[in-house]
Order: C-alpha cells, then sequence, then structure tokens
C-alpha cells in the first residue's frame, strides 16, 4: 500500500514508536525490506539517497520501489534521503516518491528556511511530504560529508522557528548520531530529543542509527523519535553474506545463488529494526 511519509509518521507520532526508513539501492534490498516489514506487520519507508539514485537511476528506484509498495499488505512510503539538488527533488516528485528531504542544514538558518520552505511549497501542492534537517549530522552519506568538528546539536528554539516558518511535516535533528561506521559508542542527548519533542508536537528523525545500541534506540523512541534511518547496518549485512557464500562456493556463478543468501541475511537485520523501533504490529490500513 503506497503512502505518503506524512501519513505514516504522524500515525507513528500519535502512537508513540518509530518507522525504519531503509536504503535501497537494488531490488534484492528492497525485496528484503518489503518482506521484513510483511513479516513483522511494519509500517515501512523505502529511500534512496542521491548515490543510490546516481547508481541505479531515479526512474530504476521509483519503479522498483512503487511496485512493491502497491503490492505491499502493510504501509509503504517511497522517499529522498538528504537531497540538495533542485533539480533532482524535482525528478523524485514527478516519478512518484511520496515524500522528499530537502538538507540545507549546512546553510545558516534563515537560507535553510527559505530553501526548504521552496520545496515545501513545491511538494505540498503535489500530494508529497516533505522533510528538511536542522543542525548538522557528522559523517559521510554518500555525496555528503560533514566534519565531526563541524557537527552541531539542534537549537530547540531554532527548531520551533524553523518548522513554524516552512511548515515541513518532519524533522532531522542532530543530537549525537553520526552517517557512516561509529569508531565508539556514540552518545545520544536524550534531554535535547525530549525538548524538541514537546516543543514541536510533530514526528522527529534520527539519522546515522546504524551501529546505535539498542537500549539507546528505545529510549529515543521513547523521547519522541518517529522515524529511524538505517543504511550501513544493510551494507553490512550484505557484504557478509555475499562473501561467506562465494568464499565458501567459489565456483557458483550465477547471481541469483550469490545475491539470495544477501538478501535473506538484509531481511534478519531489517525485521530486528523493525521490531526495535517498536513498528512491528502497527501496519494500518
Amino acid at each position: 500500500m503506497l503512502v505518503t511519509g506524512k501519513q505514516i509518521l504522524d500515525h507513528a507520532h500519535e502512537n508513540g514508536y518509530a518507522v525504519g526508513a531503509f536504503n535501497v539501492n537494488n531490488m534484492e534490498i528492497v525485496q528484503a525490506i518489503i518482506e521484513a516489514a510483511e513479516e513483522t506487520k511494519s509500517p515501512v519507508i523505502l529511500q534512496a539517497s542521491q548515490g543510490g539514485l546516481k547508481y541505479a537511476g531515479v526512474e530504476y528506484i521509483a519503479e522498483m520501489a512503487k511496485v512493491a509498495a502497491r503490492n505491499a499488505s502493510v504501509p509503504v512510503a517511497v522517499h529522498l534521503d538528504h537531497g540538495t539538488d533542485f533539480t533532482q527533488i524535482m525528478q523524485c516528485i514527478r516519478n512518484g516518491f511520496t515524500s522528499v528531504m530537502i538538507d540545507a542544514s549546512k546553510k545558516p538558518l534563515e537560507e535553510n528556511i527559505a530553501t526548504t520552505k521552496k520545496i515545501v511549497d513545491i511538494a505540498h501542492a503535489v500530494g508529497v511530504s516533505v522533510e528538511a534537517e536542522l543542525g548538522k549530522i557528522g559523517g559521510t552519506e554518500d555525496d555528503i560529508t560533514v566534519d565531526e568538528k563541524d557537527a552541531t546539536f539542534t537549537d530547540p528554539d531554532e527548531a520551533e522557528k524553523f518548522v513554524k516558518e516552512t511548515g515541513v511535516d518532519y524533522l532531522a535533528i542532530a543530537v549525537g548520531t553520526a552517517h557512516g561506521p561509529y569508531k565508539g559508542e556514540p552518545k545520544l542527548d536524550f534531554d535535547r530529543i525530549k525538548t524538541i519533542k514537546e516543543r514541536l508536537n510533530m514526528p522527529s528523525v534520527l539519522h546515522g542509527s546504524s551501529g546505535v545500541p539498542e537500549e539507546s534506540i528505545k529510549k529515543a523512541v521513547s523521547q519522541g523519535i518517529n522515524k529511524i534511518n538505517i543504511d550501513t547496518d544493510i551494507r553490512m549485512a550484505f557484504n557478509k553474506a555475499v562473501r561467506e557464500f562465494v568464499a565458501e562456493n567459489p565456483d557458483v556463478y550465477d547471481p541469483r545463488k550469490i545475491l539470495g543468501p544477501a538478501r535473506e541475511e538484509m531481511k534478519k537485520v531489517i525485521a530486528e529494526k523493525m521490531k526495535m523501533f517498536g513498528a512491528a504490529g502497527k501496519a494500518w490500513k
């Protein structure tokens, strides 16, 4: 069932759980995500980064995701992750994405507001939901890199002003996570998550969540996080399964036999995340 990001995340916001937003790059990843969602009866967000779109193409990603969503028995949104290019965001909207992210977080506050509002006005006119980011989340997400020294936490006062002036549907906040593998255990600012939630009363988004301990994830959800982005953990599961299969079966060259076990391994990881986020059993009609 193809729905908007706002429909999914408003339900999560109202019912106190988080929805997994999993990055897709090929058919096997899409299948793994949808199968895990149906087995756990979880709403889910299929999202593509700018790097993923460059690799597979906007139309390929859009059609795979839309076919999967329409045939799924659970609510599914198709989302652009970390969109920074206006043309690409418009391409995603034209190709049927039901949610887009405009990431202008590197710009000063007023420029971020102006850029975000422009996208919100266009997207809302055609029924597409919008995510934005305030604060700077460290690490690397495909083509976007923020040095650790440049990372800044989201200010609750600025967040309130930002949401009021842009009309954005959900907000990605910087509270101590980072994109990519962690060198140590991340320390999340749970008080900040709670304060922002109380001030905004809307869905909050946590990026860079792969590798964050389960206890921290569950606490973040209890304080108001409703969308949790996962990419690195899926890639690592894929990599591990392919390497093990090829090592054990060096003469096999059929890509279906190589990628099949990877799909199963990714599905296990994704299903575990859905249960961890509190989304399992929350699928609605």
